[in-house]
């Protein structure tokens, strides 16, 4: 822990340095945009939406969000910002007369920073995240006519640390990102401690106005639990708003791999769905 503090304050001294060095532009509290908007096929994200698994009577119910603190905004083009993430994703079954129980939910909260330098031709720079997430099982998780928990599965504790580092590149209506993830805590301590994620993201605009886009995401992510594995998330759809700040995605979304939800974190998963999600 003592590391990690160490590294947030490198982050802010970075913002010092720069400061210095390239003379500030301005500085911002609270301002109403963010520096690097959510990666769209990462599903751990901050969100706010669901996705309906087409295969079975299951959904993801995302609740949360993003938000830059503070940023200092340079002459030289670069931009360095401080924000907090706090957000849920929820595991939900679809039941008659409009019920969705709710058999797990995961919370992650943190801080995050992102350098961006902005470029006639783009902008690069990278994220870096420090956060929480604990997993459990709810109510929607137990089954109440044999009094027993679903499935035979009861509830374990599952929790992580994590900091993670992603370095992107955006180039018009593209972006690439590429990251790595250190799990300095987490319970059970069987799950070993290093992932590995690549991910990009293409849109496609012009319509009234550049007002409406298509666009493709795809996630890759290699975690290490008893040996590597591969999750795998592709996504496809339309975007109302500005490419990469708010607006609305209606999109398919194909997910292989271990599940994203703690309490399951060593069930292998596969389904299509289809989502909404509500960008800020």
């Amino acid at each position: 822990m003592k590391n990690v503090l160490k590294l947030l304050g490198s982050l802010f001294l970075l913002g010092l340095i720069n400061n210095a060095i390239f003379a500030q532009t301005n500085f911002e509290a609270f301002p109403s945009d963010l520096t690097l908007s959510p990666f769209a096929a990462n599903a751990l994200e901050p969100k706010i939406g669901t996705v309906f698994q087409t295969t079975s009577n299951e959904l993801r119910l995302d609740i949360g969000a993003s938000r830059d603190l503070v940023r200092w905004n340079y002459e030289n083009g670069s931009r360095l910002s401080i924000g907090a993430d706090f957000f849920t994703y929820s595991l939900l079954r679809s039941e008659d007369n409009f019920h969705f129980p709710v058999d797990a939910i995961d919370y992650l909260f943190g801080l995050n920073a992102v350098y961006k330098i902005d470029k006639n031709y783009g902008s690069y720079g990278f994220r870096f995240r420090l956060s929480h997430i604990s997993a459990h099982f709810v109510d929607g998780h137990y089954d109440g006519t044999n009094q027993r928990w679903r499935d035979g599965l009861n509830p374990r504790v599952y929790s992580r640390e994590f900091i993670e580092l992603t370095p992107f590149y955006q180039i018009e209506n593209a972006r690439v990102y590429a990251g790595f993830t250190y799990i300095f805590h987490i319970d059970p301590k069987t799950i070993k401690k290093d992932n590995y994620q690549f991910g990009f993201e293409k849109y496609f605009n012009g319509f009234m106005g550049n007002f409406i886009s298509l666009y493709v995401a795809y996630d890759f992510k290699l975690i290490h639990l008893d040996k590597y594995t591969g999750n795998n998330s592709v996504e496809a759809g339309v975007k109302f708003g500005g490419v990469f700040g708010g607006g609305l995605r209606a999109y398919y979304n194909y997910y292989s791999g271990m599940s994203l939800h703690g309490q399951y974190f060593d069930k292998r998963i596969k389904y299509s769905a289809v989502g909404i999600t509500i960008d800020f």
